[in-house]
């Protein structure tokens, strides 16, 4: 019975029929050359079951998968098989526990640079299918880090990159982008794609004057490449809020004006952006409506760099003065507390020595009157 032939048995004999091809395949000496092409076979769609289909795939893949030994790198096949069924039925809930194990098994499976990508291309794939999009940014990245160095400008190197930087400016709640701009890949997109790499250093670091400034010299661009001006310039905006509320350090206090001035709103909207911009967990702080200030209790680093660090110092140096006055604190309380003990002790000591003496000059003194005679 060919290969073709076993996805047109019914439903009742499907999993049967498969499983002990399977356990065929596994007693051959050519395990390499079978196994493949039944994964292949299994990631097509079964005509005897088309509502069940995956179902039956999965469960059978699944066996597969557990009955090699973890270290077999057989093993690799038939996940990229249980992904592509995954992908064809949009049921990514049913590869999120198995996630947290991907890179264990890759390590075990003894991966090269180019079969890492691979997979993680096609985690990307399923997840973007079901909308995943935050879990689709996240190994669209970890397949850019497996390119090499001398591989950055390639034009698979290329087509990921721009992939993964219009995700990051598209995506909703993405705000940090040095995961970005750490990778050779992106940075090569600075000699062939020098608008994006522009529009990325913007994101990364500027404010929106410059992001208005940008729209001027390449007016046009952003709408003919497919991207949402307005969800640019909200993102824009609120990380300009972020930007403003991190460079006030020492006051920790941002006039209302000043907001409406850097985010070109009008000032009834001020309160509206700040309650976005706490809700993207950028800031952390509180309006006061009668002093029209928003009161900063954390901001976010866009760019965490020189200055920054130098920030962080001072406020360790702050920190270690302040233990240090609280220390000294504790410990002149402490002094004054065995002080206080120590004479308390001596009062008691004296007392009791005070009583004891009058005890003795009595018992003498009615020792004299029965005729004794006192040495003292």
């Amino acid at each position: 019975m060919g290969l073709y032939t076993l996805l047109t048995v019914s439903h009742s004999e499907f999993i049967a029929a498969y499983n002990l091809l399977v356990h065929l395949i596994k007693q051959s000496p050519n395990l390499n050359m079978f196994l493949p092409r039944v994964c292949q076979n299994l990631s097509s769609p079964i005509q005897s079951s088309p509502s069940n289909g995956a179902g039956l795939a999965l469960s059978i893949l699944s066996t597969v998968f557990n009955t090699l030994q973890p270290d077999n790198d057989n093993r690799y096949h038939v996940f990229l098989a249980i992904l592509r069924v995954i992908r064809a039925s949009a049921n990514f809930e049913t590869l999120k526990p198995q996630l947290r194990h991907l890179d264990e098994w890759l390590v075990q499976w003894e991966m090269d640079e180019e079969d890492q990508r691979k997979l993680y291309l096609a985690v990307t794939d399923v997840a973007a299918e079901a909308a995943e999009d935050e879990q689709a940014y996240q190994y669209l990245i970890r397949a850019l880090r497996t390119i090499p160095s001398d591989e950055a400008s390639t034009p698979e190197a290329r087509t990921l990159s721009l992939r993964a930087l219009k995700s990051a400016l598209t995506h909703p709640s993405h705000y940090d982008f040095q995961d970005l701009t750490d990778l050779d890949s992106i940075q090569a997109l600075r000699n062939s794609d020098p608008v994006y790499f522009q529009l990325l250093e913007i994101f990364n670091a500027d404010l929106l004057d410059d992001f208005n400034d940008f729209k001027d010299e390449h007016d046009g661009w952003i709408e003919a490449e497919g991207l949402d001006a307005a969800a640019l310039n909200r993102k824009m905006r609120l990380l300009t809020l972020a930007s403003i509320a991190a460079s006030t350090s020492q006051t920790r206090s941002l006039p209302y004006a000043h907001i409406a001035k850097a985010l070109q709103i009008p000032s009834s909207d001020v309160e509206m952006w700040v309650i976005d911009v706490i809700r993207a967990g950028l800031v952390e702080g509180k309006l006061s409506q009668l002093n029209q200030t928003f009161l900063i209790h954390r901001s976010t680093y866009r760019v965490f760099g020189e200055n920054q660090w130098r920030e962080v110092a001072s406020r360790l140096d702050m920190w270690r003065n302040s233990l240090v006055g609280v220390l000294q604190v504790i410990q002149n309380e402490k002094a004054n507390f065995i002080a206080q003990k120590e004479q308390e002790s001596r009062e008691v000591d004296a007392k009791v020595n005070g009583a004891g003496m009058g005890t003795q000059q009595n018992y003498r003194k009615q020792r004299r009157g029965d005729g004794e005679v006192d040495l003292e």
